[in-house]
C-alpha cells in the first residue's frame, strides 16, 4: 500500500494540502468545544433547577411591623416571615440576626420584640423549613432594624402668641425623627387630660386652633401600647396685662398704689416677670410693683411680660398702661341740712369729693372755736374714727348753733383729702353759756345805721363771726371793731348775713340774721324766734320823718291788715303765724306814691316744756312704791304671831259666810298706826288653817279690811269703835290658783 505523502509533491501543492488539513483539524476542535459549552449550560440549568427545588430560592418575604425607619427603646416591633407557599402551619421558622441564629424552629411566622433595646439593632433574615419535605428550605430577604436610645421630643409652634379680640391661635406639633406619630394636646398642667373637640378645633393631625389663652404643650404617640415622645416646650398664649391696684380713676401724689403684671389664665404656673417703663423708676422682676408715696416721677407707660421659670416660653409684651398722677390734693365739700334748727329736727351732713365712688371713706368732725387764729379746730364725731362708707352723717339732738367739717380718706396707709370748709347750723334760741344780742333789736336795718353785737356767757374772750349771703366766713375785724365782748359795725354796707358769737371755751351762741336795707321803709321784726303763746308786735318804720297815713301788712304775700296803725300785734302767737312778713305804706289814702319793705322771716318756737309732767311721773312712781311696801308690811304682820290677827268663824257645810268683827289691842293699834285716810281700804287674801303651803285648792277666803284713824300714843279715845279694824270675810271660789278679787 502506497502511502501518499506531501514530500513528493511540489512545494505549492504541499502548502495547499497542509492548509486544508489544518482547517479540518480546527473545525473538528471547534465542534468539540461547542458541544462542551452546551453540556455545561445544560448541567448548570439542571443544577439550578435542583437548587430551586431544594428551597434556597429567595421567594419568601421578611417584613417589619410597624415599618418605621427608626424605633426607640421601649417600643415594640413584630417580624413577619411569609413563605408565600402552602399554609403558614406547613413551615418551621428560623430567624438570624447578623448571621447568627436567634430563633429556632418557631411554629409562628410572627416574631415580636418588646420592649426594644439598642442591642436589638442589626440585620435580620428568616428561613422556612418545610415540615414534610425536610430538604425544602426557603430563606427571606434581609431587613435592617435601627433602635435609638434617645427618646424623641415633640416640637410645637404657634402662628401668634397673643389673642386678638375674639380671635384664635393656630398651634402645630411635629416629631422630626421617624414617622407614624399621632399628636396629643394639653392645656395648663401636664397632669391634665388631652384636649378634645370641645376644647379646640382639630385642623389636622398636627394642627389645632384654640380660642382661649393659656399654656399649651403637645407630645407624639404611636404603637400599641402607646409610646410617647418627650413633651414639647410650652407655648404661652396667655396675655400679659398691667393692672392698677386700687383701680381708681385718678391717682394723687402721695398715695400708695401697686402696678401688677397679671397673666391671663396663667393658672399655678410659676412665672418670672420683666418690666419696661418710660418713668424714671424701674420696677423689679416681680409681678407687683409697689409705689409708696407716688409722685410725678412715677408717671409714664408701663409694659410687662411673663416668662416660665421651668422653660424658655414667655408671653408677648403687654399693652402699655399709662399712669397719670395728679399733684393737686382733692378738697372735700360739706353741705348741711337744715341751715336753721327747729325743735326735734336732726341735722344731715353730706360730704362730696371728686369721683365719690373711688374708694373714699368719710370722716366727720365738729368744729371747735379757736380764738388764737381765724380758723376752727375739729373733734371727731362719734362713730367716724375709721370713717364711714356712706357720704352722709346724721346728727341727732342738736339744739344750738354748731359747726361741722368733713374730709375723706382711702388706701393703706390712708391718704386724706383737705378738710372741708366749716359749715354751720344755726339756732335762734339763747344758750346760757353763750348768747348774742343785737342793738337795735330787729332783723332789718337801714344802710347807715350803726349796729352793735354783744356776746354774753361764761367766758371772758369772744369773737363775732359772720356768714355772708355770698358764702364767705369773716370776723368782726373785717367789718367792725371788737371792743371787749361787743362788735360795733363801722362798715354797715358789709353787714348782711348770719351772726353768732364764739367763746374761748368752745361755745357757740345763738345766731341772728341781719339785713341792711337801702330803702326808706323797713319792717320791724324780732331777730329771735317767738315762743308760742307770747305776744309779738311787728312795725313799719320810715328812714325819714315823713308820715304814713295808711300801712299794709302782708304775710306770705297776702294782705292781713290795712289801716292807719303802723303796727301789727299778734296777742298769742301760734305755729301758724310763722312765715314771711313785709309792710307797705302810703303818705295819703288817695296818694299813688307808696313804699314797701323787704320780707323777713318770723320764726315761732314751741314753748319750753314745764317740769310739771316730770314731777307728776315721779310722784306716781313714789306712790306705787309706798303701796307695795305697805302691802308687804301687812303680809309680814299677818304671818307674825304677835301681829294683826283676824279671827275666823267656825264654818260648817253652809254655803254662806258669817261676817266677823275683830278688835285689836289698843297698844297694837298705836304701834301699827297708819297715815292713811279714814276711808282707805286694803284687800287681803286669807287662807284657812287647814290649807297647806302647797295646797292647790281653789277655795279662797277674801277679807275686806277697813282702816280707821288710830289715836296717837298718850291720847284718849272716846269710844273703842274708833280704834278698831273691821274685817269682812267672804268665802268664795275662784278659777285661778291664789287669785284675788278686789
Amino acid at each position: 500500500m502506497k502511502i501518499n505523502t506531501f514530500s513528493d509533491k511540489p512545494l505549492p501543492v504541499r502548502k495547499l494540502m497542509n492548509y486544508r488539513h489544518s482547517r479540518r483539524i480546527s473545525q473538528s476542535v471547534s465542534a468539540d468545544l461547542r458541544m462542551g459549552n452546551i453540556l455545561i449550560c445544560v448541567l448548570g440549568f439542571f443544577l439550578l433547577t435542583i437548587l430551586l427545588y431544594c428551597g434556597h430560592a429567595q421567594d419568601s418575604l421578611l417584613i417589619i411591623e410597624p415599618n418605621w425607619s427608626t424605633l426607640f427603646t421601649g417600643e415594640s416591633v413584630t417580624f413577619i416571615c411569609d413563605m408565600r407557599e402552602g399554609k403558614d402551619t406547613d413551615w418551621y421558622y428560623r430567624m438570624n440576626k447578623d448571621g447568627r441564629e436567634c430563633l429556632h424552629n418557631n411554629t409562628n411566622k410572627n416574631y415580636t420584640l418588646q420592649p426594644l433595646d439598642t442591642d436589638h439593632s442589626g440585620e435580620y433574615q428568616c428561613f422556612g423549613h418545610h415540615k414534610v419535605s425536610t430538604y425544602l428550605i426557603k430563606e427571606s430577604n434581609k431587613v435592617y432594624l435601627t433602635v435609638s436610645a434617645q427618646r424623641p421630643k415633640a416640637e410645637q409652634g404657634a402662628d401668634r402668641r397673643d389673642f386678638p379680640a375674639g380671635g384664635n391661635v393656630t398651634l402645630s406639633c411635629s416629631v422630626n425623627l421617624s414617622s407614624g406619630w399621632k399628636y396629643f394636646w394639653y392645656r395648663g398642667e401636664k397632669t391634665s387630660e388631652p384636649l378634645n373637640t370641645q376644647d379646640a378645633v382639630f385642623i389636622s393631625d398636627g394642627q389645632i386652633s384654640v380660642s382661649q389663652g393659656g399654656l399649651y404643650w403637645c407630645r407624639g404617640g404611636r404603637g400599641d401600647p402607646v409610646y410617647y415622645t418627650e413633651d414639647s416646650d410650652a407655648v404661652v398664649t396667655n396675655r400679659a396685662v398691667v393692672t392698677l391696684q386700687p383701680n381708681w380713676p385718678e391717682i394723687y401724689s402721695g398715695e400708695t398704689i401697686t402696678l401688677r403684671c397679671d397673666i391671663e389664665n396663667g393658672g399655678d404656673t410659676e412665672w418670672e416677670y420683666e418690666w419696661k417703663t418710660s418713668s424714671s423708676d424701674k420696677p423689679q422682676k416681680a409681678n407687683d410693683f409697689i409705689i409708696r408715696s407716688a409722685s410725678s416721677s412715677h408717671s409714664g407707660e408701663y409694659r410687662c411680660l411673663g416668662r416660665m421659670t421651668s422653660g424658655k416660653s414667655s408671653t408677648e409684651w403687654s399693652d402699655a398702661f399709662t399712669l397719670t398722677l395728679s399733684d393737686n390734693r382733692p378738697q372735700s365739700v360739706l353741705t348741711v341740712s337744715p341751715s336753721w334748727l327747729s325743735p326735734g329736727a336732726s341735722v344731715t351732713l353730706s360730704c362730696r369729693v371728686k369721683d365719690p365712688s373711688a374708694g373714699w371713706r368719710f370722716f366727720w368732725f365738729k368744729a371747735v372755736p379757736k380764738l388764737s387764729d381765724y380758723y376752727n379746730d375739729q373733734e371727731l364725731l362719734p362713730g367716724s374714727s375709721n370713717g364711714t362708707e356712706q357720704d352722709s352723717y346724721i346728727v341727732y339732738g342738736q339744739t344750738h348753733t354748731a359747726g361741722y367739717k368733713c374730709r375723706a380718706g382711702r388706701g393703706d396707709p390712708v391718704y386724706y383729702t383737705y378738710y372741708s370748709e366749716p359749715k354751720f347750723v344755726w339756732s335762734g334760741d339763747f344758750h346760757p353759756a353763750a348768747s348774742l344780742t343785737v342793738s337795735p333789736d330787729r332783723v332789718q336795718h337801714f344802710t347807715e345805721e350803726p349796729v352793735s353785737l354783744s356776746c354774753e356767757g361764761n367766758s371772758t374772750k369772744w369773737r363775732v363771726r359772720r356768714f355772708s349771703k355770698f358764702g364767705s366766713l369773716t370776723h368782726c375785724s373785717s367789718w367792725g371793731t371788737m371792743t371787749g365782748s361787743t362788735c360795733n359795725t363801722n362798715r354797715p354796707q358789709y353787714t348782711d348775713g348770719v351772726f353768732w358769737c364764739e367763746s374761748e371755751t368752745g361755745q357757740f351762741s345763738n345766731a341772728v340774721n341781719i339785713t341792711r336795707q337801702s330803702s326808706d321803709l323797713i319792717l320791724v321784726s324780732p331777730v329771735r324766734p317767738v315762743a308760742e303763746g307770747d305776744s309779738v308786735t311787728l312795725g313799719c318804720q320810715m328812714n325819714t320823718k315823713n308820715f304814713l297815713s295808711i300801712v299794709y301788712f302782708f304775710k306770705n304775700g297776702k294782705l292781713i291788715q290795712n289801716d292807719t296803725r303802723k303796727e301789727l300785734t299778734i296777742p298769742a302767737v301760734s305755729k301758724s303765724d310763722e312765715g314771711f312778713y313785709k309792710c307797705e305804706g302810703k303818705y295819703s289814702p288817695q296818694g299813688q306814691l307808696s313804699r314797701s319793705s323787704p320780707e323777713s322771716w318770723m320764726s315761732v318756737k314751741s314753748p319750753e316744756s314745764s317740769p310739771f309732767p316730770v314731777l307728776l311721773i315721779v310722784g306716781l312712781v313714789c306712790g306705787v312704791l309706798l303701796i307695795i311696801l305697805l302691802l308687804l308690811f301687812l303680809h309680814r304682820c299677818r304671818k307674825s304671831k304677835d301681829s294683826c290677827f283676824i279671827s275666823r268663824s267656825q264654818s260648817t257645810n253652809q254655803s254662806s259666810a258669817t261676817d266677823h268683827m275683830i278688835n285689836q289691842d289698843e297698844t297694837q293699834h298705836k304701834k301699827y298706826s297708819s297715815p292713811l285716810h279714814d276711808d282707805a281700804r286694803l284687800y287681803e287674801s286669807i287662807k284657812g288653817p287647814e290649807e297647806t303651803e302647797n295646797d292647790e285648792s281653789n277655795e279662797v277666803t277674801y277679807s275686806l279690811i277697813e282702816l280707821k284713824n288710830i289715836a296717837k300714843k298718850g291720847s284718849s279715845s272716846p269710844a273703842a269703835a274708833d280704834e278698831t279694824v273691821y274685817s269682812e270675810v267672804k268665802p268664795g271660789t275662784v278659777t285661778g290658783k291664789n287669785a284675788a278679787i278686789i
